[in-house]
């Protein structure tokens, strides 16, 4: 199995659900700018949409998005605990959140990171909408995880996108509980893991 990712992207939410399951993998990093790989291959060969995460399966599939990354490894090795089986209502709940967070935070990203994006639009348009969905989240998250107690898919996806909000100055202090929330993930061994091995 090999991720191929590029560090600070959202690659890392998939190296965290990697980590988590305790799993062998390989992993080969990619220039986005230029879609070349570490090993001088052609990314757009491996992953015609060009960008990270994509993982080579064992059986030499090509699997791209976080989200169904994540549900696949998570079905191959019976992870019960991070993504509950078919048929309960916990499923589907898990699966919610991560949803939210691909769509609503994830994309919501997106005009911050474009250079061509004016700086008037990210400041009074961009920010304050994402800033609105990080308050939601905040609202909803009164134990230490999104599902209450044990670590979940969104998760770690979550904290992914705490991470941005920071690089990105998006000032998030008056949301207690996702304050609480990011100590509590920087303390899980699946996530020290992951930033260490990113550097």
């Amino acid at each position: 199995m090999k991720l191929y990712y590029s560090k600070g992207a959202c690659s890392l939410v998939s190296r965290i659900c990697i980590n988590e399951l305790g799993l062998k993998c390989e992993y080969e990093a990619v220039n986005l700018s230029d879609k070349t790989t570490a090993s001088g291959e052609d990314y757009w060969k491996i992953n015609p949409k060009g960008a990270v995460p994509a993982l080579l399966t064992d059986d030499k599939q090509i699997l791209t998005e976080n989200a169904v990354i994540q549900q696949y490894l998570v079905d191959t090795y019976h992870a019960d605990k991070l993504l509950p089986p078919v048929g309960q209502w916990k499923r589907y709940r898990v699966l919610e959140w991560l949803n939210y967070i691909a769509t609503e935070l994830h994309k919501g990203f997106g005009p911050l990171f474009n250079p061509k994006m004016p700086d008037q639009v990210k400041q009074d348009i961009t920010t304050p909408f994402l800033k609105k969905k990080f308050e939601f989240v905040d609202s909803q998250l009164s134990k230490n995880y999104l599902m209450g107690d044990e670590f979940t898919l969104p998760d770690g996806y979550l904290f992914v996108m705490l991470l941005w909000a920071k690089k990105v100055k998006l000032d998030l202090s008056h949301c207690k509980n996702l304050m609480r929330f990011m100590e509590q993930a920087m303390q899980r061994p699946s996530i020290r893991q992951s930033l260490e091995e990113e550097g």
